[in-house]
């Protein structure tokens, strides 16, 4: 089977969805990864006076610190989420049918699941490396860029497997976030199309499909993302301290393992200010991103001619 004119599109619109969800939220991300990892500069900090005091301390372009390298990576990484997930859930479509409840629940939650472990294996170390770079301060910096961190990473901390260090966790963690965040939308998106359709939806094209207004597509998407980070979060968490391991002696003990990271962090910090900590910034940052990122490829395959799916 072959990569079709549709399947370019929805590979293109993927891409800006993702670039443009991921720099609406990048001075969350920055934030968040600066708590979870409990930087010395900031973890007393909350999210506002955390944002407020990078500006003052560093600058207003520091809030964007490493989204030079999330950008590199996240064109890619939604590109490639975005057509898996339409590749994949023909496929399981054609062989579990989505009939009934569960058979619709396992076609979307399973092609979601299995899109982002596809996006998240080809796209892994430029996160790595982007997660080093958010992680620095000003005056203490570690690494000049993207290149220099990738090399310094790769020479110095045992070759490829090192930018791939929190990989494990993370496609623990990837498989019941997109899951859930697929599922969600599209669940939520067929609720709005077939009961709400005078307040949710509008005609498209020649045959006069529906399709979801703006807001409903913001409104579908900010709820699918708060529900995929409630139940992801903690391997999140894990994932961010083991590619923080090695950074500098303080992170060091985070790079013995998924579950060791995981049992230390909770033996340390305990459950709401461990294995969850800054959930209430990731809140502030999951639903306007999962929002932006569904409304914008949707928008981007509308402009595109790309018909809309159900």
């Amino acid at each position: 089977m072959g990569f079709s004119e549709a399947d370019f599109k929805t590979f293109i619109s993927g891409g800006v969805a993702g670039m443009c969800s991921k720099t609406t939220v990048a001075p969350l991300d920055r934030m968040k990864i600066l708590f979870q990892a409990h930087n010395i500069h900031y973890k007393n900090l909350g999210v506002w006076s955390g944002l407020k005091t990078i500006v003052q301390k560093e600058s207003f372009w520091a809030l964007y610190k490493g989204n030079g390298a999330q950008m590199i990576r996240i064109f890619p990484y939604a590109a490639t989420q975005f057509t898996a997930f339409d590749l994949y859930k023909t496929s399981f479509g054609r062989v579990l049918g989505t009939d009934t409840i569960l058979g619709s629940f396992a076609v979307k939650f399973g092609a979601g699941a299995c899109a982002g472990v596809t996006a998240v294996t080809l796209t892994y170390p430029l996160d790595t490396i982007r997660t080093r770079l958010a992680f620095q301060v000003t005056g203490e910096h570690v690494y000049t860029g993207i290149m220099d961190a990738a090399q310094t990473i790769f020479r110095t901390e045992g070759g490829l497997l090192a930018l791939y260090r929190g990989f494990i966790p993370t496609v623990c963690g990837i498989f019941p976030y997109a899951g859930s965040s697929f599922y969600c939308f599209e669940t939520l998106k067929n609720l709005c199309i077939q009961y709400l359709p005078q307040y949710s939806c509008e005609q498209y094209g020649e045959n006069g499909a529906l399709v979801l207004r703006f807001y409903a597509k913001l409104l579908c998407g900010g709820l699918a993302g708060a529900v995929a980070q409630t139940v992801a979060y903690p391997l999140d968490v894990t994932r961010r301290r083991m590619q923080l391991a090695m950074m500098n002696p303080e992170t060091a003990k985070f790079g013995r393992g998924m579950l060791a990271t995981l049992k230390l962090t909770y033996n340390e910090n305990g459950v709401v200010r461990g294995l969850y900590r800054g959930m209430s910034i990731n809140y502030y940052r999951a639903c306007p991103m999962v929002a932006v990122s569904f409304s914008t490829y949707e928008l981007t395959q509308q402009f595109l001619g790309v018909a809309p799916k159900s």
